[in-house]
């Protein structure tokens, strides 16, 4: 427990001659404090402790909280991770009810007989009795296809360009690349 602080005594009554003595006093005392700086001025952790009274109810009181605090943090960490678990089910559930949808729409397009007919000549190139099919087959290469072709302009753009220079520049370029290879000497 912590010491209780000594009760006040009432201070005398001035006199006439130390009334004196304490007006001289006063203001030697505030002179030096005026002269001190603030942070040499020292707080005595002893007497402002000696302020704090701890009852026996602030003790109950004060294990109370720190017992509740113990007891709580747990179940608040296991409260926030099935929140976290539920919030994820919640999200699960949604994409599966999406999927269902999906699946339900799907299910109605194989009820409609022309979906059937077009699935089958499509899939499994099955034909009508007296139909003649034909399958073309496009053997090209995937990189040798042409790429989207850019809108042509309804506009006519003449260039100035001297084509001689140019021809030159293809020639004497040809004629003189090294990618040709010779052919070995028998």
């Amino acid at each position: 427990m912590a010491r209780r602080p000594a009760p006040l005594s009432p201070s005398p009554k001035p006199s006439a001659g130390s009334a004196s003595k304490a007006g001289a006093a006063k203001p030697a005392a505030s002179a030096r404090s005026a002269r001190e700086p603030r942070a040499r001025r020292r707080v005595d952790v002893g007497e402002w402790t000696s302020g704090i009274r701890l009852s026996a109810f602030s003790a109950i009181m004060l294990s109370l909280v720190v017992l509740g605090a113990w007891v709580l943090v747990p179940s608040l960490g296991t409260y926030l991770d099935q929140r976290q678990k539920i919030a994820a089910v919640e999200a699960s559930v949604q994409v599966t009810e999406e999927e269902i949808a999906a699946l339900e729409l799907e299910r109605e397009r194989w009820n409609d007989p022309a979906y059937i007919s077009t699935q089958a000549r499509e899939r499994l190139y099955y034909v009508k009795p007296g139909e003649v099919p034909y399958l073309v087959d496009n053997d090209l290469d995937p990189a040798a296809l042409p790429k989207e072709q850019v809108p042509v302009s309804d506009e006519l753009v003449e260039r100035k360009a001297d084509w001689m220079p140019q021809l030159l520049r293809s020639i004497a370029g040809s004629g003189l690349a090294k990618n040709a290879v010779e052919a070995p000497l028998r």
